[in-house]
């Protein structure tokens, strides 16, 4: 358990046992996510970290881990895509939450912060430079520290990635 991290706010609970004891598989970082961001000035979510990156004076690149680079291939710049990512500096053992910008307290997967059991995060960005070479390509915007290890890219697609049925 992470007796070292107290409860911050009334009503949050933490788990019995640290997730992180309990492993069923491994995942390979394939690279890390370039920001502006550290902790005090990171935006609370993607809609935050494109208005402050209007104007483009901020830059975010995504760095591929070398061998990566071919996995890269059949994406251009304007494309789409999901960067899940690993909140690396998130807590583990939250199971229940009181977040500031919403009454009362919520379950941990009922919210999208990213102190949760599996510290897993996905943003859809759009793809501003792309360097198959060297693997490294510039998105948008996305809202988490310098540094953030890479866990995989997916395409985004308009015909299978709405969750609301059409018809």
């Amino acid at each position: 358990m992470t007796a070292d991290k107290p409860v911050k706010r009334p009503g949050e609970t933490q788990l019995a046992f640290d997730p992180a004891e309990r492993l069923d598989a491994s995942i390979r970082f394939i690279g890390a996510i370039r920001t502006p961001w550290k902790r005090g000035n990171c935006p609370k979510n993607l809609i935050s970290a494109r208005e402050q990156a209007k104007g483009g004076s901020l830059k975010f690149d995504v760095e591929l881990e070398p061998g990566f680079e071919r996995g890269l291939s059949g994406l251009e710049v304007g494309r789409g895509v999901f960067l899940i990512y690993w909140m690396h500096e998130a807590r583990r053992d939250l199971i229940t939450q009181s977040p500031r910008h919403t009454a009362g307290t919520r379950g941990t997967f009922a919210l999208r912060s990213p102190n949760r059991p599996n510290l897993l995060a996905m943003s859809a960005v759009r793809i501003t430079s792309l360097n198959l070479e060297t693997g490294v390509f510039g998105v948008d915007a996305i809202d988490c520290f310098d540094g953030t290890p890479l866990v995989d890219i997916k395409p985004w697609a308009a015909a299978t990635d709405n969750p609301v049925p059409t018809g």
